[in-house]
């Protein structure tokens, strides 16, 4: 496990992006309302893993089962057509976008929902099983490329060629609208964990692939909680995009092989989510593929089976014994982000 210290965090210098970048939301009212309209929605549980770790609690939001797509992504995508429909601009238009997993789910179930096309980019290495399923939630699916920043680069490439609307989960230089609202979605599992958990957690471990996830639920919980609870980001040791922008003070394009994270496994950070958790998170961490896979079991055998994506802030928090200020008094908060591959 690497580890580093947030230089940006409680200082007067900001992390060097555009001017215009904006910080996550923290509106937690919209999203749950629109939502609402989407199939199957309703809340996901709150377990509890205190076995996990010597901590006095482990609260795990459990995505798992989120509107039926299985993982938080269900709240990103589908809300923003939701917010479209609501402006009467959803039906009849094609969304495009890449995926290496949920993202495009949820991008095809919403634009099912309110009589949208969708058309989903994933590279070589996505398995058919993904690219059937999304077929069936009525996607057209297309191959590009190697890797995920392939696809991505393809379905830019397809919107503005054809005139399609670009729902990316990741934001960069004059992108900032649809991400900024898609990361607003995840705001509702944050509601969800206020009502649930009366009290603030003294740790918080999210993972994080281009930050989305983490940069919302940061902004939530420093709105909620203020400066009590120790935030710490995870990300694979293979692709370190956020610990590596946050060192550099910019953002950066990292390197590293294909990850068995592969829903974390992105190698340029989302420009919102960086400039939010430079200011919100205290830790950034990396864990190896063979520390992910061996907390993936750990997880499996306590009955919290997910795959090494999903299980990445919890697997961090199992090996982080006393890092980050952990005691045996500590209540941890955690994000099963979905199901097992």
């Amino acid at each position: 496990m690497r580890v580093i210290a947030n230089p940006f965090r409680q200082s007067t210098h900001q992390i060097a992006l555009p001017p215009e970048t904006p910080f996550p939301s923290d509106d937690l009212t919209a999203a749950p309302r629109l939502l609402a309209r989407c199939p199957s929605a309703a809340a996901t549980p709150l377990l509890q893993g205190d076995r996990l770790a010597p901590v006095a609690e482990v609260h795990i939001k459990d995505e798992r089962g989120r509107m039926g797509l299985g993982s938080f992504k269900a709240l990103g995508a589908a809300y923003v057509i939701a917010c479209d429909a609501d402006a009467g601009l959803a039906k009849g238009r094609t969304y495009v976008t890449a995926s290496a997993g949920n993202h495009g789910l949820s991008v095809a179930t919403g634009a099912q929902v309110f009589g949208a096309a969708a058309v989903i980019y994933i590279a070589e290495s996505v398995p058919e099983s993904f690219a059937e399923r999304l077929r069936q939630t009525g996607a057209e699916v297309r191959r590009e490329g190697n890797i995920y920043e392939d696809s991505m680069a393809a379905a830019q490439r397809a919107a503005e060629v054809n005139g399609w609307q670009l729902l990316s989960d990741s934001s960069w230089d004059g992108y900032y609208d649809p991400p900024h609202r898609l990361m607003e979605g995840y705001l509702a599992l944050m509601a969800e964990v206020f009502e649930q958990m009366p009290d603030a957690p003294t740790h918080i471990f999210l993972q994080a692939g281009v930050g989305g996830l983490a940069g919302a639920c940061a902004a939530a919980a420093r709105k909620e909680w203020g400066d009590a609870p120790v935030i710490t980001v995870v990300e694979p040791e293979a692709a370190p995009a956020l610990i590596n922008s946050i060192e550099a003070g910019r953002p950066v394009l990292s390197e590293g092989p294909v990850s068995n994270m592969g829903r974390l496994d992105c190698k340029e950070p989302s420009f919102i989510a960086l400039k939010g958790l430079a200011r919100d998170a205290d830790w950034f961490c990396t864990i190896t593929e063979d520390e992910a896979a061996a907390q993936t079991e750990r997880l499996r055998d306590a009955g919290f089976a997910t795959s090494p994506s999903g299980g990445a802030g919890l697997a961090a928090m199992m090996l982080a014994n006393s890092a980050f200020g952990l005691t045996d008094r500590s209540r941890v908060l955690c994000v099963l982000s979905e199901g097992p591959a």
